[in-house]
């Protein structure tokens, strides 16, 4: 079955495939290939109070640029400043 695959090289993602993982196409000798779908990575996801980014694990989220430490990838992305917020509104409105 053909998926996305992750090509890690010297520890960062260099490359997205889609492979079935067979013998057909030989990937660099220096490649770690590994499933997309089934590979944790930490990214930025807005906390639920919406006043911070925070790294959090998901499974399936690697992407070029991410760094492979043997266990999980993590973004290379700066940590996203937060949105301002939202003024408080009474939904009232003046005539």
């Amino acid at each position: 079955m053909e998926q996305n695959y992750l090509q890690i090289q010297t520890n960062v993602v260099t490359n997205i495939v889609i492979w079935d993982g067979g013998s057909d196409w030989t990937p660099p000798s220096d490649a770690t290939m590994l499933a997309q779908a089934t590979t944790n990575a930490k990214i930025w996801v807005l906390n639920t109070d919406k006043t911070a980014y925070e790294l959090t694990e998901v499974m399936g989220a690697g992407q070029i640029g991410f760094i492979w430490d043997g266990t999980v990838l993590t973004t290379n992305e700066p940590q996203p400043k937060p949105p301002a917020p939202q003024p408080k509104t009474t939904g009232t409105q003046t005539a």
